[in-house]
């Protein structure tokens, strides 16, 4: 009788080759070129004159530095706020049976994704000229109730928030109806019979189930929008971190430093949103990640064996089912 061995899993296999694995040099020598590539670029970066560390090490933690960061977070964290918001509201009225909601919602993406976003900020900035006074009173007569001076509500800071959440509003939506459209309808139609209104069925059924693909995009979009705020000198708006090392390189004559904290403090940023994201994107795709079965993903042993074995063959089948559970998705 062959001589059984058993392998890490507890599988029974006779008469077993052990074979050789194939050598391939490619993979390696790749990553002694990709190393020595990498060390070749820290070593010019460290030992490069024109790069003026001590400078950047000067300004680094800088006041203006550090009230533009603090500028740029707020403009990112108002802008994707409210742009999500705008999003989930226009994704609804695209997938509404009313014709004029979803016309008012294709226009609104068609205009804000057909045109630059410096050109709507452009347009913000002139928001005072184009309109010099905000009233309130009858449509079609000179009777106000209420007026006030669009310089007074539409400043720099708020003309720049407001002109980057509008045109994100117009990306996110195609993301977000993109995620809707992934729910399977016969979520819908099953809370239906247990007698739950629409906006109950969105709120409770469809976009928890929605998050997971959503997710993903809205992150990307958010580290975009992140940089993104740099373009707000077209509104003028002059305060974030970009504009702010730039106004320190022209008045010590040396861009490149003050382009090395700029970059310093936009990777950390992102770097953060990047792990948050990942935590997000964890938290909402844990209640569909398949789940092994028993001890190393097999089912455990049975005796008498399975119908159809013969003795010489494993017990321990795996069974190919995922089970899928939907946590935190009950109505």
């Amino acid at each position: 009788m062959a001589k059984k061995e058993v392998d890490g899993e507890g599988v029974n296999i006779p008469n077993r080759i052990k074979a050789l694995p194939v050598k391939r040099p490619g993979p390696i020598v790749a990553a002694v070129i990709v190393v020595l590539l990498a060390v070749m670029l820290i070593q010019g970066l460290i030992t490069n004159p024109r790069l003026d560390w001590p400078t950047v090490w000067k300004y680094l933690f800088n006041e203006n530095v550090l009230e533009g960061i603090r500028y740029t977070l707020e403009l990112t964290v108002i802008s994707m706020v409210v742009a999500i918001i705008l999003s989930v509201i226009l994704a609804i009225m695209r997938k509404s049976i009313n014709p004029v909601l979803r016309g008012v919602s294709w226009f609104f993406i068609w205009f804000f994704r057909g045109t630059p976003v410096y050109t709507q900020l452009i347009f913000w900035g002139l928001f005072a000229v184009l309109i010099p006074k905000i009233s309130l009173g009858i449509p079609f007569t000179s009777v106000e109730f209420w007026s006030i001076d669009s310089n007074v509500v539409v400043t720099a800071f708020n003309a720049a928030w407001i002109g980057l959440a509008l045109n994100e509003a117009a990306y996110l939506s195609e993301i977000v109806r993109a995620g809707l459209e992934a729910v399977d309808p016969g979520q819908t139609e099953a809370a239906k019979a247990l007698g739950m209104n629409r906006t109950l069925i969105m709120r409770r059924i469809v976009l928890p189930q929605a998050m997971r693909i959503i997710i993903p995009p809205t992150g990307n979009e958010t580290i975009g929008m992140l940089k993104t705020t740099s373009l707000v000198t077209a509104v003028p708006f002059t305060l974030e971190l970009q504009f702010a090392t730039n106004a320190i390189a022209n008045r010590i004559y040396k861009p490149i430093p003050l382009l090395l904290v700029a970059c310093f403090w936009y990777l950390l940023i992102t770097s953060i949103l990047m792990v948050v994201q990942s935590r997000l994107e964890a938290h909402f795709g844990k209640g569909f990640n398949a789940r092994p079965v028993g001890t190393k993903g097999k089912q455990p042993p049975y005796d008498p064996p399975y119908p159809g074995k013969s003795d010489g063959e494993p017990k321990d089948d795996v069974n190919k089912i995922n089970q899928t559970t939907f946590a935190g998705l009950n109505a």
